[in-house]
């Protein structure tokens, strides 16, 4: 007849995470907290807290800068080439908790949130010189990590115009 009633599977990475299905709760980029946790782990954008300075105010202060880079470095890496689809990945679970912060309760950036972020905020020239920088600093990260590495892959795609 019917099954025993199980709780839901929890990761071991992150206790707030479990893995259940509960219909329009889902979220179709589970592989992206694979992503989340290596940044975790190395700390590789949370180095933009040092690196960029953010002169939002009131409302505008919803999401950090961390976030909304792990939010589009994450939509990039999900396969969304621009802001477009933030207004469906805000409301992602996955997505909200790349972000964290209060996107973890309610939504990460939305649209018009990540476009003022990319075009405004990531190209003022202060911005652009530290995320210039930001590679190199996740080079060093990943080599200075405890265990040393015995081999790097990178994957890379280049798109023709």
């Amino acid at each position: 007849m019917g099954e025993a009633r199980r709780d839901a599977l929890r990761v071991g990475f992150d206790g707030e995470l479990k893995l259940a299905f509960h219909g329009a709760r889902i979220t179709s980029d589970a592989g992206l907290l694979a992503y989340c946790e290596l940044d975790d782990a190395l700390g590789l954008t949370e180095a933009t807290d040092q690196l960029m300075h953010d002169d939002r105010t009131g409302l505008n202060r919803q999401h950090t800068l961390t976030g909304q880079l792990r939010q589009a470095i994450s939509g990039r890496l999900a396969g969304y080439e621009d802001t477009n689809d933030a207004e469906r990945l805000a409301v992602d679970p996955a997505m909200r908790h790349i972000v964290g912060g209060r996107a973890r309760r309610k939504t990460a950036a939305s649209t018009s949130q990540m476009s003022r972020f990319e075009t405004r905020v990531l190209t003022r020239p202060e911005h652009l010189a530290a995320l210039r920088d930001l590679s190199g600093r996740w080079i060093n990260a990943v080599q200075s990590s405890r265990k040393p590495l015995r081999e790097i892959v990178l994957d890379l795609t280049v798109r023709s115009p």
